[in-house]
């Protein structure tokens, strides 16, 4: 198969997207977990545009194993000096140098002529080559160049010594067509385009991204240059995720193959979106919340049957939690006893009648319906307690002089007693997870939140879904109030019992055994 290069610059043309800016901590510590995703180049930043982005370079340089470090820059010598500097101590490196090329660019950013770009081109791949042996040019703007302008820049950076050519479509301009011919064309026709290697960058303005890429690859490109998420300016860059997994999932089709360890999409995606305060589109591919999600009764009907009847990827093997049935008023009694049973308790034909009627009014007033929402109905229904703890009351106290003061009530179901809890913290969410935890006789660590309006208006439900870790393994809860700060309390009181009940489960296991 065609081992296709992984060049991922979420941390430089990803960080350039309003708001996305890192700390260099940061950028080390999503370069580490960009290597054990296992991406072949990291361009962790621009060097010479600031102090940070040096130092962040410089250290991803000295402490990221396994991969390549490039080194950006214009095709200025200053710029380049600080990309060596940077770089130096990366066991593996390149230089990316670009200048642009479309007469757009050069009539009114530029405000050069061809000739002088041209010579700026040469001049400063020559002199980045006395540094290092991989030199990466990109023509920016390329796609709105034209060939004639296009293949004598790429004849002349070649015989100064570039050897990857990158042809970024800069604006997300090309048609996929447009770009495989683009490439084909460079390749054969440009003098030494064949003794080069060949690398798309492609930005995702008309949604294409992805698929020029592919295009990219299927005339002659070895490397993809994406971004975890797809983050970018405008509209973002090529989807690293998404990338890769149409290439995996038909790479008997295609004949490609990558170096990317599947199980760790997840966890990176979830690591950048937290690190740049970027949420993820709910219908995202691959990564997005609704990715491997089924509300439709019909569908759900046909995955607890055989997954493969709508999923054409497994999600556990890119390391997302198994959470496939959403329950809300499309879902049919099928999932609804099936998810019943993953709590552990069985129901008669009548008890699911009625609690079928139960969940879909419920549905029905808020659209979903979480959890702990639904172990209340089935508690009720059969009336027995399923979870280990009920949280009775919960009190906050905010103020902008002093730290926030929560209190809760919390009932031990196995023995009946309540006990009141209080605690502090810069938030009202921090002082009330304090109260939380020292009811639960785990470690409990808590990972991660996401809050969302199910609805507009003043009397939107807020949804929070909750992870938390105990042991380092991950356990989720979702939580719907109008109070959002109660949302958060439902769902990391769900989290927590379902460890307790997961916990409780392996306790009685081993001592079986």
């Amino acid at each position: 198969m065609k081992r296709i290069t992984i060049f991922d610059t979420t941390l430089r043309d990803g960080e350039q997207s309003p708001g996305a800016s890192l700390y260099p901590a940061e950028k080390v510590r999503a370069a580490l977990q960009l290597a054990r995703l296992g991406v072949d180049v990291i361009e962790p930043g621009f060097p010479a545009s600031s102090p940070g982005d040096f130092a962040a370079v410089q250290e991803i340089s000295r402490t990221v194993q396994g991969v390549e470090i490039c080194g950006f820059a214009r095709a200025m010598r200053g710029d380049i000096d600080a990309a060596v500097e940077a770089t130096k101590d990366a066991a593996r490196r390149r230089l990316h140098l670009f200048i642009s090329s479309s007469q757009i660019h050069l009539d009114f950013q530029l405000r050069k002529g061809r000739d002088e770009v041209l010579k700026m081109a040469t001049d400063m791949v020559a002199y980045a080559r006395q540094f290092v042996e991989r030199i990466e040019f990109s023509p920016m703007d390329a796609t709105r160049t034209g060939d004639e302008f296009l293949i004598e820049m790429v004849e002349a950076v070649i015989a100064a010594g570039a050897t990857i050519i990158n042809i970024p479509d800069t604006v997300g301009y090309a048609l996929p067509q447009e770009y495989g011919d683009m490439f084909r064309r460079v390749r054969t026709q440009a003098r030494g385009g064949e003794s080069v290697e060949y690398s798309a960058h492609c930005h995702n303005d008309l949604g294409l991204a992805v698929a020029n890429s592919m295009a990219a690859i299927d005339n002659g490109a070895t490397h993809v240059e994406a971004t975890i998420n797809g983050i970018g300016e405008r509209a973002g860059n090529c989807s690293l995720e998404e990338l890769v997994m149409a290439i995996e999932t038909r790479k008997e089709t295609l004949q490609w193959e990558t170096g990317i360890q599947f199980d760790q999409i997840y966890d990176t995606s979830r690591l950048i979106s937290r690190l740049m305060n970027f949420p993820i589109a709910y219908n995202k591919a691959v990564v997005g919340r609704n990715a491997f999600s089924h509300e439709a009764g019909i569908h759900q009907d046909g995955l607890l049957k055989n997954r493969n009847t709508y999923e054409i990827m497994d999600p556990e093997a890119l390391g997302i939690p198994r959470n496939m049935i959403i329950l809300g008023k499309h879902s049919g009694r099928h999932a609804l006893k099936n998810r019943v049973g993953e709590f552990g308790v069985q129901v008669s034909d009548a008890q699911l009648d009625a609690l079928f009627v139960n969940f879909k009014k419920m549905a029905d007033d808020q659209k979903r319906v979480s959890d702990d929402q639904l172990i209340s109905l089935v508690g009720e229904t059969v009336d027995i307690m399923i979870d280990p703890y009920t949280l009775l009351d919960i009190q906050v106290v905010t103020s902008n002089q002093m730290s926030r003061m929560a209190s809760v009530t919390v009932r031990d179901n196995a023995t009946g007693e309540e006990a009141s809890y209080s605690g502090t913290g810069e938030g009202p969410v921090e002082a009330l997870i304090h109260c939380i935890k020292q009811a639960i006789p785990l470690d409990v660590e808590f990972a991660d939140l996401e809050l969302h309006s199910i609805a507009s208006g003043e009397t939107a439900s807020g949804e929070a879904a909750v992870m938390i870790t105990v042991d380092g393994e991950p356990y989720r809860g979702v939580g719907i109030d109008r109070d959002v700060i109660m949302a958060v309390s439902r769902a990391f009181m769900s989290a927590c019992n379902h460890a307790v009940r997961a916990n409780a489960k392996d306790a009685a296991a081993s001592v079986t055994v």
